[in-house]
């Protein structure tokens, strides 16, 4: 496995065989290894970006802050089969300063887009220069990060850049919840009320495949959930269009149901997929893990933060 520091060096790299690319901050959890390893199965050549952008941080305290272990990264990727891993600095990334930003302002105005200004901007600058700069063909994001997800293809899309946006399903914890770094900030006991957006979740998958489309319906199904779970703060219970993050009134369309929430001193989202079809609707719940994830090894005041592809 090489370890890179600019783009041309890596493009040097690459054989004939199909390059898939899994953006990241680094800091690794079994959410990015399943990316890395549908990768391998998928692709000739192999690369990670682990790159901390500052264009999604409003605070440059969070952005000094961020936890950065490229050692423990490196390893877990070389064990997932990866063949570059590009670490760039930011005079690579960004050699001047920043004049051009890649926005897709209809698709951040809902959900995620009010509580963090700018943030979609900045993912969605660093992601097209990932995607311009190292040229993949493919290039893998998690659906834990639904609203990412569409703004993603939909730049790809706009900017008639050459690679497929694959996406994967959101990794879980043994119990359920959603894996997050930020979950090992949380006490036992707020872990267990913060089942209750997996739990209202699970139980809007089971409506709608049994036949249930009534958007505000599973929205308020998965609200009554968490909003009954001690010391759980709901934001949010959203049903949207995969293709636009458009609100609807009943599911037609490939769509996602989208939750927010704050328990104790965390801020949680989660997400169950809906494919639309003739035939019925399908959930894509996730999928969980055999035993307690690699984040609980580490130490938890060096795993700040919610580790976003590209971001998470």
């Amino acid at each position: 496995m090489r370890i890179t520091s600019t783009m041309a060096e890596t493009r040097h790299l690459y054989g004939d065989a199909p390059v898939g690319l899994v953006p990241t901050m680094g800091f690794l959890h079994e959410g990015h290894v399943a990316l890395l390893e549908a990768a391998r199965a998928e692709c000739g050549t192999v690369v990670m970006s682990v790159f901390v952008n500052p264009l999604q941080f409003n605070e440059v305290s969070d952005l000094e802050h961020y936890p950065r272990n490229l050692e423990r990264d490196v390893e877990l990727a070389r064990d997932a089969g990866v063949d570059m891993v590009f670490a760039p600095s930011g005079e690579e990334m960004y050699p001047l300063p920043v004049a051009t930003v890649v926005s897709v302002p209809s698709l951040a105005v809902r959900m995620e887009g009010p509580s963090r200004p700018g943030h979609f901007d900045g993912m969605a600058t660093v992601v097209t220069k990932l995607l311009a700069g190292l040229q993949p063909d493919r290039a893998y994001f998690g659906r834990k990060d639904a609203q990412q997800l569409a703004i993603v293809r939909r730049l790809a899309v706009d900017l008639s850049l050459p690679t497929a946006i694959v996406p994967r399903p959101t990794m879980r914890e043994p119990d359920g919840l959603a894996l997050s770094s930020r979950n090992v900030f949380m006490t036992a006991e707020q872990r267990v009320s913060a089942l209750a957006l997996s739990h209202g979740l699970m139980e809007a998958a089971d409506a709608a495949e049994a036949g249930e489309r009534d958007a505000r319906l599973l929205e308020r199904l998965v609200w009554d959930v968490m909003a009954a779970a001690e010391g759980v703060d709901p934001e949010y219970a959203e049903v949207a269009t995969v293709r636009d993050v458009a609100a609807v009134d009943e599911l037609s369309a490939d769509s996602f149901l989208a939750v927010a929430a704050r328990v104790g001193p965390v801020r949680l989202i989660d997400n169950v997929h809906f494919e639309v079809d003739a035939g019925g609707i399908v959930a894509d719940r996730g999928i969980p893990l055999e035993r307690p994830s690699v984040l609980y090894s580490q130490d938890p005041q060096s795993a700040e933060g919610e580790h976003d592809a590209a971001r998470s």
